[in-house]
């Protein structure tokens, strides 16, 4: 069971998730319970951190933030003494998570939960601290933001668990962000492989490396509500599974497209560009180079917003070498994603949403494509509109909506 920021805030919910917790262990099942930090209390501990250096280590930072985790995993610990049961907290360290040495956003390499299986041999409830490591190096290491996600997806893996539930603010996965788009439906069950498309597109309900966790280890995982009882959304194998042709809209804000200009065209040369981005470890997602004139290219690529002041170091540093002219950055773009393995087995799908956009006067940038998921990168401005859009286009308000309704 893996708790979120908004389930631990306070008093009062730190209390309703160790009664949640007692009423899964009294129902004869063995429980380990991951939690994440307190409400907003990363980001104060960022902003703390800012206060005091501008430019803190990042061995300190993992150091700091790590500590947020802990706070919840005793305080759940303590309330479910209170409740009359044996509970025990383990920092991510304890729990035997090894991770890479990335500070701030470490990978993790191993797990040896024999501290964690001996406590539930015991008959005691696990509370373990998400978010956190540590390294092969012995240094304390967090694994990024959404990193209890993975901690819970990874433990339950190397537990056998039967299931990983994941509690949070919402009761599960929609068919895009219900605050946008009203209709938005809730999504009963939804293959690894759709999440994964829809986790990294924008739906921040799970975070990436959780589910690949899940689909590598086959880890069954249930998205819920940490306020009530009702059944949420199952993440599993497609196997005998129904699909639809489109299962949702995503999106995201927080994308910057980059372009180099007059990039010399040979052999290599795209290679050491992305290889050196690559080594900074920048993110680079859709990638576009135009056709060669006068043995010159541009090339563009989008990254997170927060990754230029890398990438401009690391382009600045082979601009000599490489002999391009400028770089230019662009953060007034946003993607919209259409996610759904029938994809596979459906044409027209793509040339249905360029129609919808094209409909609303909205200009596509970039288009990056995969066998169950189209992006395209637009205008931030437009985003709402293309989101509502797309959503009433392909009936995703509706359940099991045939292909003939959708392309008429």
């Amino acid at each position: 069971m893996k708790f979120g920021g908004t389930s631990v805030a306070d008093a009062a919910c730190i209390k309703r998730v160790a009664a949640r917790i007692v009423d899964t262990y009294r129902s004869g099942h063995p429980v380990v319970a991951v939690v994440s930090a307190r409400g907003d209390t990363t980001d104060e501990l960022i902003e703390l951190a800012r206060e005091i250096s501008e430019n803190p280590p990042e061995r300190e930072m993992d150091m700091l933030l790590s500590t947020g985790e802990r706070i919840s995993a005793a305080l759940v610990a303590m309330a479910i003494h209170d409740l009359g049961h044996d509970a025990i907290s383990l920092t991510g360290s304890q729990a035997g998570i090894l991770t890479d040495t990335a500070h701030m956003k470490a990978k993790i390499v191993d797990i040896k939960p024999h501290r964690v299986q001996r406590a539930l041999d015991e008959d005691k409830i696990v509370l373990v601290a998400g978010f956190q490591g540590v390294s092969t190096n012995q240094e304390v290491t967090t694994l990024g933001r959404g990193g209890s996600d993975t901690t819970a997806v990874a433990l339950a893996a190397a537990l056998g668990a039967d299931v990983c539930e994941i509690y949070t603010d919402v009761d599960g996965v929609y068919t895009t962000d219900p605050r946008m788009v009203p209709q938005a439906r809730k999504i009963s069950v939804i293959s690894y492989e759709e999440m994964l498309e829809m986790a990294a597109t924008g739906a921040k309900v799970l975070m990436l490396r959780s589910v690949e966790f899940g689909r590598r280890f086959g880890v069954a995982i249930h998205v819920r509500s940490s306020f009530t009882d009702a059944p949420g959304t199952w993440i599993k194998d497609e196997e005998n599974m129904e699909q639809a042709i489109v299962s949702g809209v995503s999106y995201t804000l927080d994308d910057a497209k980059v372009t180099i200009y007059h990039v010399p065209d040979r052999p290599g040369v795209a290679a050491r560009v992305f290889s050196a981005l690559a080594d900074a470890s920048v993110n680079v997602d859709m990638i576009i180079q135009n056709v060669s004139e006068g043995g010159k290219s541009d090339i563009s690529f989008t990254v997170g917003e927060t990754d230029l002041p890398v990438v401009h170091a690391v382009l600045d540093g082979m601009r000599e070498e490489l002999g391009f002219d400028e770089v230019s950055t662009d953060t007034d773009t946003a993607k919209v994603s259409i996610v759904g393995a029938g994809m596979k087995t459906h044409p027209g799908v793509a040339a249905t949403m360029f129609r919808v956009l094209a409909d609303n006067d909205i200009n596509i940038e970039m288009i990056s494509t995969s066998s169950i998921k189209i992006s395209c990168v637009i205008g931030k401005a437009h985003v709402q509109k293309a989101v509502q859009a797309l959503h009433d286009a392909f009936q995703l308000e509706r359940e099991n909506i045939q292909r003939d309704e959708v392309f008429g």
